[in-house]
């Protein structure tokens, strides 16, 4: 196979559909391997030549980055399913509109974010009871990243377009450059130049810059499948109106998740610094256990969307089957591996045995639950590619706002003692687990059920 048909985007409504969504997924679960570095190499350079505390900052500020990425994601989410939908039922015009109309929503979104972050940093900083040791290097961190947001906005857009066409070959490319180059400026800004977390945000903003104008250029060779002209960067009612229709649920259900973990993360901020340094590892190693799940989960989307598109509902049934049974095998293995070298993976981030301890004790918690968010994330995925993004939502609510955080604090007050006036560490993990579990179960009956086959947007 050439380098050009390699690149070209994919038809996932012929062909074996198994073979198909794994050869979309592998590019794809390497690229998020690779995204995943960012936030992990971050914290290892920040661990090992500034701190634990430093370490403890940059996870803190997670959460409230993740609040004001919302909008962002809603508007994502929504291209995505329009995109491959209209891909799949061979639409030049749909498709030509509907991602014009996406980089304008893009822009807009940019500037919101910057202006809303701007004036709401400190002030969450300081609701969420932010330890003092560490609150102006979270300030610091995520005010970078804010300013920068223009980058990581059409990053994460330019790439998920050219997913939703079946090209994740491309966008593994421009995320393995943009990671390289994260890397090298990380070691440069913080262990040479000692601009300490201020140097980590730098280095990442820089890199998904380059990495969108990677992707922009790609896009305006793509003559062969849609048209990229200035007329169809006019808002209209019918793509922009259905993005954010579509995209609505999925910034709610991100909104509720990030709004769930700064709560969760002040609750983490009561027990220290020691715990909260632990739950940044976990949260890094987390982010790769997890990534078969999430690389899949999008795959279905990107399959569903074109399959439902081209109105082959039986082929989006036997797709999701035979992706889910795969996903929850890798799932399977990567976890045992985590558990097995747990020790020595917790190590790349902190040469305190404390904290190595600690971290792998939590990992053990949680390790059961990586298959259950398997089926959750390749059932969601293939419901939100047909078009059925609600459905996701109300799960997500339900186990983040009704069973996550209710049960987190309440293990917390009940193994209150003298010794651990704030209640067990432990509450973090296993309120997660069980939030995972009941996910997936009711993920299942949501499927099973089928509402979702009726939700495409060229039926």
């Amino acid at each position: 196979m050439s380098i050009k048909a390699l690149l070209a985007p994919s038809d996932m409504t012929e062909g074996t559909p198994w073979k198909k969504i794994v050869l979309f997924t592998v590019p794809m679960l390497l690229g998020n391997v690779a995204q995943q570095l960012y936030s992990t190499v971050d914290s290892i350079v920040v661990g090992r030549y500034v701190g634990d505390n430093a370490l403890a900052a940059v996870g803190s500020a997670g959460p409230i980055y993740n609040l004001l990425l919302v909008l962002f994601m809603g508007i994502s989410a929504g291209a995505s399913v329009m995109v491959s939908q209209y891909f799949g039922a061979k639409d030049r015009e749909g498709l030509s509109k509907s991602i014009g109309n996406c980089l304008t929503l893009t822009a807009l979104s940019s500037i919101i974010i910057m202006v809303v972050g701007g004036f709401t940093i400190r002030p969450l900083l300081n609701l969420l009871g932010t330890p003092k040791s560490i609150i102006d290097w979270c300030e610091s961190y995520l005010m970078v990243l804010v300013l920068g947001i223009a980058g990581t906005s059409y990053y994460f857009m330019l790439t998920g377009i050219l997913r939703g066409m079946g090209d994740s070959i491309s966008a593994l490319i421009y995320l393995l450059i943009a990671t390289f180059i994260n890397i090298v400026l990380d070691i440069l800004f913080v262990a040479q130049f000692n601009m300490g977390v201020l140097g980590v945000a730098l280095a990442t903003i820089i890199a998904q810059i380059i990495s969108a104008i990677l992707s922009f250029i790609k896009l305006m060779q793509m003559t062969d499948v849609f048209d990229l002209k200035v007329k169809y960067l006019k808002l209209e009612n019918r793509y922009a109106g259905t993005t954010i229709r579509l995209g609505i649920p999925s910034g709610v259900t991100q909104m509720i998740f990030s709004a769930a973990m700064i709560l969760v993360q002040s609750l983490t901020n009561t027990f220290g610094e020691m715990v909260i340094a632990a739950n940044v590892i976990i949260m890094r190693v987390d982010g790769f256990v997890m990534m078969p799940n999430f690389s899949f989960g999008m795959a279905l989307t990107t399959y569903a969307g074109q399959n439902i598109g081209a109105h082959k509902t039986d082929r989006v049934l036997v797709g999701a089957r035979q992706g889910t049974l795969i996903a929850m095998g890798t799932s399977a293995i990567i976890t045992g591996l985590v558990v097995i070298f747990g020790k020595y993976i917790m190590g790349l981030f902190t040469t305190t045995a404390e904290l190595i301890t600690l971290a792998k004790n939590m990992m053990m918690i949680l390790a059961v639950g990586y298959v259950a968010m398997a089926i959750t994330q390749c059932l969601s995925g293939t419901m939100r590619g047909a078009g059925d993004t609600v459905t996701p939502m109300w799960i997500s609510i339900i186990t983040t706002v009704v069973i996550r955080v209710p049960i987190a604090y309440a293990i917390a007050y009940f193994t209150r003692t003298p010794e651990q006036p704030t209640g067990s560490y432990l509450c973090l993990f296993i309120s997660l687990l069980i939030s995972w579990v009941a996910g997936a179960i009711i993920t299942f009956i949501a499927y099973k059920r089928g509402a979702w086959k009726r939700k495409g947007l060229t039926n």
